[in-house]
Order: structure tokens, then C-alpha cells, then sequence
């Protein structure tokens, strides 16, 4: 039983052109944002073209759960979101650097 992840990245992450390349940078992040994954969480990183979703959703079992719970949930693993979302945040925004050749 997994915490799935979904991390939805807005296109303007990437610059003024964002929108015509968040589609191939979630591509090319898949791999080294597989490497987040444990034994109790599954990520997935997507383009956030819909506003009215978050940009953070968490799932057990299908059923969707608030940060709050999802919390709860890692602490059962001795792991903390904060620190989840931090690594997370991190791991972005070399990628991103990477991915814009900066």
C-alpha cells in the first residue's frame, strides 16, 4: 500500500515558453524523479495545464487524502512530507537548471 504522488508542475516553471516544453521535460525528469520512489511512495510528475487541481495530490488505495493525512500516513514509515516535498523541490529545480542548459 503506496502513497501515490502526483506533483503537477505549472509550464511557466520553465520560462516564458514554458507551455510548449512541460510536456518534454516531465519526459525527461521521469527516470531521475523515479529515483524518489520507496517501498511506501509512488510519484508521478505531470504538466499542471488544469488550474483547478492541486499541485500536490496524495492517494491510498485510490482514495484521495490531504496533506494532513498523508502526513500521518509517512510518519508510520518514520519519514516526514516536509522533508518528502523539500527533497522533492530540490531535485526540481536541478532538473529544471539541467533541462534549460543553465
Amino acid at each position: 500500500m503506496k502513497l501515490n504522488v502526483i506533483c503537477r508542475l505549472e509550464p511557466g516553471c520553465l520560462g516564458p515558453q514554458g507551455s510548449s516544453k512541460i510536456d518534454d521535460f516531465c519526459q525527461y525528469i521521469l527516470e531521475e524523479m523515479n529515483a524518489l520512489n520507496t517501498a511506501f511512495i509512488s510519484l508521478v510528475v505531470v504538466p499542471r495545464n488544469d488550474k483547478t487541481l492541486p499541485e500536490m495530490q496524495f492517494n491510498v488505495l485510490g482514495k484521495k487524502m490531504n496533506r494532513d493525512q498523508a502526513g500521518k500516513y509517512l510518519q508510520k514509515f518514520d519519514k516526514n512530507l516536509d522533508d518528502f516535498e523539500g527533497e522533492l523541490e530540490g531535485k526540481l529545480e536541478i532538473l529544471i537548471d539541467k533541462f534549460m542548459g543553465y
